[in-house]
C-alpha cells in the first residue's frame, strides 16, 4: 500500500503538521467545551424557551416567573439555605472535633479511629438516607421503637422526615470529607505559637480557642463553603426523606419539574440557572478564601511536629466521644441495612424475628434480571467514566504545565468549571442539549457516561495535576535528546511517572461514579439504569428489605474497588 507524503514546504508552514502534538490542546479544548460549556449553554437557553407547537419555542420570561414568582419561592429557597447552613455547620463541628482528637490530642487509641472516620464515604448517599430511615422513621424506626419502649413514650422522639432529619441525615454522610480537610490542615500546623503561649501560662481551652482555631480560620471557611456548595447541589437526602416530607429544596424542585406529566423542562431549567448561580458564587468565595490563606501562613523550611495536647482525664470523654461517634454513625446504619437483608418483610430486632431471617432477598436478587442489568451497567459506566476521565486530564495537565504553549491556561479553565455544576443540573442541561441535537444517545450508558466524566474532570484534574507538577522537565527533555519523539516521551517517561497520581483519580472516579445518584435520576431509563436508581425506584415501591440486600452488595462491590485501589497504591509505590 503506498503512501501520501506532504510536500516538505507544507508540513513546514503548518504547525500541526510540524508538532502533531500541537493537536492535543485543539482537540481538548473541543472536548472540554462540548462537555462543560455546550449543556451550560443549552440550559440558559431553555430556561428562555417555551414549546408553542411540536419541536417550535418561543423566546419568554415565562419560565422564571413560573419558577420564581410562585408561592412556594419563598419556602423554597428558605429551605435550601437552612439546610445547607445547618448541614454544612453540623458536619464541620463532628469533622473538626474528630480531626483534633486524632491528630493533636492523647486520646487512647486515636489512629485505630483514622480509618473508621473515614468509613461512611463507602456507604452511597442513598443507602445513607435509607439507613436513617430505618432507624429514625417515626412509625417503624428502631431507634424510636427501641426509646418508645424503654420509656414508655407515647410517640416517637425522633422523626427523620423533617428538616432537622434531613440536616442530621446528610451531615453524618459528609463528615468524612470535612475530616480529611481538617486533618491535614492540624497535621500541617507549625506548634511553636501553641507552645509560647503555653509557655505564657494559658492552658489547653485557652490555647485552642485563641490560637489554634484563629490560624484555622482560612481552611476553616474554605471547608464551610464547599460543605455549603455540596450541600445546596445534593438531592439524595431531598430526594428520599424531603419529598415525602413535602420539604421542597431546589434540588427536588428540579426534579419535580421534570418528573410531572407533561414534563415542565423551561421551568426545571429556570430553577437549575438560579442553583447554578448560588452553586458557582459558593464555588468563587471558595477559591477566594483559599487565595486569602497567605495571611495565615506558619509552615516554613524548618521542621517540626505539630505539638499534642493533654487532655488529661478528659482524654476519655474524648476517647467516648469517638466511640459513640463510630457506634451510632458507622457501624449501625450499616448493621441495620445487613440486618433488614436477611427479613421477609421489615420488623425490629426481636427473639420471633431472629427465626425469620432467610437468604430470600438474596436468592430473588440472584434471579432479578433488572438487578443483574443495573449491576452492569453501574460497573461499566464506572470503569469507561474512570478511565476516559483520567486519560482526558492527564493530557490536559500536561498541556497546561508542561507544554508552555500560550493560553494553555484556557484549559484549566475549562476543566474547572463542571465543579460549579450541581449534578441535577448537569442531568437537566444533557437532556436539553440532546432532546435538541440529533445524536441518538439520550435513554442509553453513553449520555451517562458522558454526565459522568463531566461532572468529575475536576477531581481527575486535580489529582493529575498534582503529579505532573512533581514530574521534573530534565526527564522529558533528556529523552527528546536521545531522538524520542513527543508520544515516544509521554508514554516511556510521563506515564510511568504519572501512575501514582492515575491510580488515586482512576479509583476515586471509579468509586464515587458506581455510587452517582442525582446526576442519574434525570438521565437513566428503563435500558440504562444503574443500581442507585434501582434502589431509589424499589425503595419507593416498598420493597425495603430487597433494597436493603442491593444496598450490602453494593458496599461489598465498593470495599472491593477500595480493596483493589490499595494494592495498586501498594504496587505503584514499589515501581516508582
Amino acid at each position: 500500500m503506498s503512501t501520501i507524503a506532504l510536500p516538505r514546504s507544507v508540513r513546514d508552514t503548518i504547525p500541526l503538521f510540524r508538532d502533531p502534538a500541537l493537536l492535543i490542546p485543539v482537540v481538548g479544548t473541543g472536548v472540554l467545551i462540548y462537555l462543560a460549556i455546550l449543556p451550560l449553554f443549552m440550559l440558559l437557553l431553555g430556561s428562555f424557551q417555551a414549546e408553542v407547537a411540536p419541536r417550535e419555542f418561543v423566546l419568554t420570561l415565562k419560565n422564571y416567573k413560573n419558577a420564581y414568582a410562585s408561592e412556594y419561592t419563598y419556602s423554597t429557597f428558605k429551605n435550601s439555605l437552612i439546610f445547607a447552613a445547618g448541614s454544612s455547620a453540623l458536619t464541620f463541628f463532628f469533622g473538626t472535633l474528630l480531626a483534633w482528637l486524632v491528630e493533636r490530642t492523647n486520646t487512647p487509641l486515636r489512629v485505630v479511629f483514622i480509618p473508621i472516620a473515614v468509613v461512611p464515604l463507602i456507604l452511597p448517599g442513598v443507602l445513607e438516607a435509607i439507613a436513617w430511615i430505618f432507624l429514625l422513621s417515626p412509625k417503624f424506626g428502631y431507634i424510636n421503637v427501641a426509646l418508645m419502649h424503654i420509656f414508655g413514650l407515647e410517640s416517637a422522639p425522633f422523626n427523620v422526615f423533617s428538616l432537622g432529619g434531613m440536616i442530621w441525615v446528610h451531615s453524618v454522610g459528609q463528615v468524612p470529607l470535612a475530616f480529611l480537610m481538617m486533618v491535614a490542615a492540624f497535621k500541617s500546623m507549625d506548634p511553636a505559637l501553641e507552645e509560647s503561649a503555653m509557655m505564657s501560662g494559658a492552658n489547653t481551652s485557652q490555647t485552642l480557642r485563641r490560637i489554634t482555631l484563629r490560624l484555622l480560620m482560612p481552611t476553616s471557611a474554605s471547608v464551610l463553603l464547599i460543605l455549603f456548595v455540596r450541600t445546596l447541589e445534593s438531592f439524595e437526602t431531598p430526594a428520599l426523606i424531603g419529598i415525602p416530607a413535602r420539604i421542597y429544596v431546589y434540588t427536588s424542585e428540579i426534579y419535580l419539574a421534570f418528573n410531572e406529566y407533561p414534563p415542565d423542562y423551561g421551568r426545571g431549567a429556570a430553577l437549575a440557572v438560579g442553583l447554578l448561580i448560588l452553586s458557582a458564587a459558593g464555588v468563587w468565595l471558595y477559591t477566594r478564601s483559599t487565595r486569602e490563606g497567605k495571611k495565615f501562613q506558619t509552615v516554613t523550611g524548618k521542621a517540626f511536629r505539630p505539638r499534642q495536647f493533654d487532655l488529661g482525664p478528659w482524654r476519655w470523654v474524648g476517647f467516648g466521644f469517638l466511640m459513640v461517634y463510630f457506634l451510632v454513625v458507622v457501624l449501625l446504619p450499616f448493621l441495620v441495612m445487613l440486618w433488614a437483608s436477611f427479613l421477609p418483610f421489615f420488623a425490629t430486632p426481636s427473639s420471633d424475628a431472629l427465626g425469620k431471617l432467610t437468604f430470600e432477598n438474596y436468592r430473588y436478587l440472584f434471579g432479578f434480571r433488572p438487578f443483574w442489568d443495573a449491576m452492569q451497567n453501574s460497573i461499566v459506566l464506572a470503569l469507561m467514566s474512570a478511565t476516559v476521565a483520567m486519560v482526558l486530564t492527564s493530557l490536559i495537565a500536561w498541556i497546561v504545565y508542561k507544554s508552555r504553549l500560550p493560553g494553555s491556561w484556557v484549559l484549566d479553565f475549562l476543566a474547572f468549571v463542571p465543579i460549579t455544576v450541581p449534578g441535577i443540573v448537569l442531568g437537566m442541561a444533557l437532556i436539553l442539549l440532546y432532546v435538541a441535537f440529533p445524536i441518538p444517545i439520550y435513554g442509553t450508558i453513553w449520555v451517562l457516561m458522558i454526565a459522568y466524566v463531566t461532572r468529575y474532570i475536576p477531581y481527575g484534574m486535580r489529582s493529575a495535576s498534582g503529579a505532573i507538577l512533581q514530574i521534573h522537565g530534565e526527564l522529558e527533555e533528556a529523552a527528546a535528546a536521545s531522538g524520542a519523539s513527543w508520544w515516544e516521551t509521554f508514554k516511556r517517561v510521563t506515564l510511568p511517572l504519572l501512575r501514582p497520581g492515575f491510580v488515586a483519580g482512576w479509583i476515586y472516579i471509579c468509586i464515587v461514579s458506581f455510587r452517582e445518584f442525582s446526576t442519574s435520576v434525570l438521565l437513566a431509563t428503563g435500558e440504562s439504569r444503574v443500581l442507585s436508581i434501582l434502589l431509589f425506584t424499589m425503595f419507593e415501591q416498598g420493597q425495603v428489605t430487597v433494597v436493603a440486600a442491593i444496598g450490602i452488595l453494593m458496599i461489598l462491590t465498593l470495599l472491593t474497588i477500595v480493596a483493589v485501589f490499595y494494592k495498586l497504591s501498594g504496587r505503584v509505590g514499589i515501581q516508582t
